[in-house]
């Protein structure tokens, strides 16, 4: 058995639903997939000794899940007060709508098709609720509308599918873009360096304790990937599918579709900067 603290960076272990730091509680949704990983981690965000409590990502469109989220934040002592997204995956955001039916809340995004309510995010905004200090970090490439969320107090940032706990994510191409995704993880590896961010809360999979090794660990990915590609190419295979047969050959085969929406953002990525021809 491969000892967490040896994996790219430092997974915690089982996904569960429960505290996770000292403001963070995550309830995890029943849908597991080879995509999704153990389900989508809902996380609740609140100080200490705060009545109202920020929701990130209610999940797929299931009321039993909604509800779990609901009475875990009133368990707490607590009421919801705002609920954000990382992005618009269903995934993570279809239950959004019903889910501030249930609470009354507005739901924020960078996405304005997402939004309930007029307020939008983006960079440089602070969110205040309930007197929590949570930044929000532009991290597009997964998608164009990606964002994370820095939680100074806690020296954690969550990160939606921009950094999964288990795995690499899918740069969703032609909405993701590889260039875009390359800027996300050096921003966030800013984070870990000048900000001393140590924990990653992701979107799916275990929490992360090495914030720092996940990003190298990713970066190195992406250039090893991209060479990778690059020789496929050479070799003489051109189309998408072809390449992901020769690159992708010990993935398991249902995860080919979505590895092919990586091979065309790293070929997109590579014609643009001249490393092969279109």
């Amino acid at each position: 058995m491969t000892d967490a603290a040896a994996l790219p960076g430092q997974p915690r272990g089982a996904v569960v639903s429960g505290p996770a730091t000292a403001r963070t509680v995550n309830v995890l949704a029943p849908n597991p997939s080879a995509m999704t990983l153990d389900g989508t981690n809902t996380w609740i965000v609140a100080e200490p000794d705060s009545g109202l409590a920020v929701v990130i990502d209610p999940g797929p469109l299931d009321d039993v899940h909604l509800r779990a989220v609901i009475d875990a934040v009133e368990r707490s002592g607590r009421r919801v007060g705002l609920t954000l997204l990382t992005h618009g995956h269903p995934d993570h955001a279809e239950g959004a709508g019903r889910f501030a039916e249930l609470t009354g809340t507005k739901v924020r995004a960078l996405d304005a098709a997402l939004r309930l309510g007029d307020e939008g995010l983006g960079a440089g905004d602070v969110i205040t609720t309930g007197g929590l200090e949570l930044r929000v970090v532009p991290t597009p490439g997964h998608t164009a509308d990606s964002l994370s969320f820095h939680l100074p107090a806690d020296r954690a940032v969550l990160t939606g599918d921009t950094i999964l706990g288990r795995g690499t994510t899918v740069v969703a191409h032609p909405d993701g873009r590889l260039g875009d995704y390359l800027d996300t993880l050096r921003r966030l590896r800013s984070l870990t360096v000048d900000d001393g961010v140590h924990t990653v809360l992701p979107g799916h999979g275990p929490v992360l304790e090495d914030a720092q090794g996940a990003v190298e660990f990713y970066l190195a990915h992406r250039a090893h990937r991209l060479a990778q590609v690059e020789t496929a190419v050479e070799a003489g295979n051109r189309t998408p599918s072809d390449v992901v047969a020769a690159v992708y050959a010990d993935v398991d085969r249902s995860l080919w579709p979505a590895a092919e929406l990586s091979v065309r953002a790293q070929l997109e990525y590579l014609t643009e900067h001249g490393l092969i021809q279109g």
